[in-house]
């Protein structure tokens, strides 16, 4: 009976038609209510098949089920290989949905199991799909190096030669976002023409976005007759799929060409068409969006190409927020919202102990919950500091400064980890504005500002109790005490106390340390601007705490940055990624550490 269901899944998963998703949902549920462990490993295998279809059509969220699903049985029968691949799976529907971190400490975690068993091709998807992961942060030097790891792996064995093709075209879109368009056009020609026919519905998709990505970099090059040839090749195979995700991706840029072509009203009219279809299947929309942008530019009309810019910005900002709340609530649902069980540890104890012990729990109930909006910061955060480690300094540095202002120790507690939060809405603002070595335009202001508000509606519907602090917080950690901040122009006291006390802890991170657009200010001279805005941008008194504190904090720790920083070494997060970088840097011999579209998923 199994095998039926597993034959039928693998006959259904070919073409990938939308109006399968009720039998795919229906047979997930019937192999989650089996019980025991007999036939574990087809009903993975099974899993995995659904799992694959709602990625191929575009519902990452509803492969979440059947994959995690699929690890746990994995797990349970102690079967490496198996928890390898779920644990692959997993990594890049997380990167996929926005939670980074979730798929880096999936692909660490894939990577340790393939430290204990020999499979190359297994590692090979491995690093591949790690290369995806950090595209998606805009960590592209990062992911780039993994790719090119993944060929080194290839170069050594004829039978993996394939997974060049998926390595070189990842390598293309990260050159494409980092405008090395030669190096781009090289790597996107070598895995074209070393892609294997495809014969299957995720193939097919796969072999529509390095197509579609060629000819991005074609047109940057104004090589139009050429990607004109590569659209086409493009659109052949969006229609063999029947995948309307690849269909729209191959439209888009079939538009675009039109509109190089000088066929502006046919591409015009074609890309505007699209993004009808792209608003509905959402996961397309940036990239259609994006095209319209670049099509009015080419013409000339900026004021259309504006109203796409800011219609893909807020577009960006929803999925993000939408993808972030889903996350939260998946995380938040592992362990409930109410600390019954620390209710029941305690009903023996004595009244002064228990409340002491129902203290701690309620504190490491909050630590716990806020976790993945803690993890949401970081991964924002990395595209200003590679590190990782700016949210846990700000957080630690702004509880020194509460407590030697004289807040008492649960406000200190609370305020350290709000703090960790207080740039959380930045994963709502484009690449292109944080990555920006020049001084940012009013118009790219007005974005960047954005991200306080954005940050404070996210941690508003996060649902988790106590947060009030949090989103203060990031909604008015860029007042100024004169009035002249963002986003409500508060003055003095009104400005939230915790607001305050984080914006001097954040203001001095950000200056001592280097960022895209500056390099790292001695701590005199950012101790001596920070004096000279005190009244101004900072109240008086914090401030004088505040100058005080410093400096006597960096003669009591040798390495005042490890000191703050000292949470972060308990991020799973951030262990993860360095445990891939010392993997990473010890097989090909070096000696420092590490610091847009869809990209070829492997399994």
């Amino acid at each position: 009976m199994l095998e039926r269901t597993a034959a039928e899944i693998k006959g259904r998963i070919v073409n990938a038609l939308p109006h399968a998703a009720e039998f795919f949902l229906s047979v997930a549920q019937s192999l989650v209510n089996l019980k025991g462990r007999e036939h574990s490993e087809l009903r993975i295998q099974c899993l995995l098949d659904i799992a694959e279809y709602f990625y191929v059509v575009g519902r990452p969220f509803q492969a979440m089920g059947p994959t995690t699903e699929a690890l746990h049985l994995a797990t349970a029968i102690q079967d490496q290989a198996l928890i390898r691949k779920s644990c692959t799976f997993l990594g890049a529907m997380y990167a996929d949905t926005g939670n980074i971190s979730g798929a880096i400490e999936c692909y660490s975690r894939a990577l340790e199991i393939l430290e204990q068993i020999s499979d190359p091709v297994a590692e090979c998807r491995v690093w591949i799909n790690l290369g995806v992961a950090l595209m998606y942060a805009a960590q592209y030097g990062e992911a780039i190096a993994c790719c090119e790891h993944a060929i080194d792996l290839a170069d050594k064995s004829p039978n993996l030669h394939p997974f060049r093709a998926n390595a070189f075209a990842n390598i293309a879109l990260c050159c494409l976002n980092m405008e090395d368009y030669s190096r781009g056009l090289r790597a996107a020609e070598t895995s074209i023409k070393e892609s294997r026919e495809p014969t299957n519905a995720a193939e097919m998709l796969s072999r529509v976005i390095r197509e579609c990505s060629f000819c991005r970099l074609l047109l940057e090059v104004n090589n139009v007759d050429k990607a004109i040839e590569h659209s086409d090749v493009a659109k052949h195979y969006a229609a063999l799929s029947k995948s309307a995700r690849a269909e729209i991706v191959a439209s888009t840029i079939e538009g675009l060409c039109e509109v190089h072509a000088g066929q502006v009203d046919v591409g015009i009219s074609r890309l505007t068409s699209t993004l009808e279809r792209a608003r509905l299947l959402r996961s397309a929309l940036r990239e259609t969006l994006t095209a319209l942008v670049k099509a009015y530019e080419l013409i000339g009309q900026p004021e259309r190409a504006l109203i796409y810019l800011r219609e893909m910005i807020e577009a960006n900002r929803a999925v993000q927020q939408e993808n972030s709340l889903q996350h939260i609530k998946l995380h938040l649902s592992r362990f409930g919202h109410e600390p019954k069980s620390a209710d029941a540890a305690i009903v023996h104890l004595q009244r002064h102990e228990a409340a002491l012990r129902g203290k701690v729990a309620e504190q490491e109930l909050f630590r716990a919950r806020i976790e993945m909006l803690e993890r949401l910061a970081v991964t924002a955060e990395l595209r200003d500091d590679s590190t990782g480690e700016h949210s846990y300094r700000v957080g630690k540095l702004a509880a020194l400064l509460a407590q030697e202002f004289g807040c008492d120790d649960d406000t200190c507690f609370m305020i350290e980890l709000a703090a960790r939060l207080h740039d959380v809405g930045k994963i709502g603002v484009p690449d292109a504005i944080l990555l920006k070595p020049d001084k940012l335009n009013a118009a790219e202001q007005e974005i960047m500002r954005t991200h306080s508000t954005v940050g404070a509606e996210l941690l508003s519907k996060s649902n988790i109790p106590h947060m009030q602090m949090a989103e203060e917080i990031a909604r008015h950690h860029h007042e100024w005490w004169d009035g002249s901040g963002y986003p409500a122009g508060l003055s003095g006291t009104a400005i939230p106390l915790a607001a305050r006390i984080t914006a001097l802890a954040d203001v001095y991170d950000a200056l001592t340390h280097k960022r895209p657009y500056k390099i790292a200010w001695p701590p005199e001279d950012a101790f001596a601007e920070i004096a000279k805005l005190k009244g101004r941008q900072f109240e008086p008194e914090l401030t004088d705490r505040f100058l005080v504190l410093v400096p006597r904090l960096r003669r009591t720790h040798n390495d005042l940055d490890a000191f703050l920083g000292l949470a972060a070494l308990k991020s799973p997060f951030l262990q993860a990624r360095s445990r891939i970088w010392q993997t990473l840097n010890k097989s090909s011999g070096r000696d420092e550490t590490g610091s847009g579209s869809r990209l070829d998923l492997q399994r």
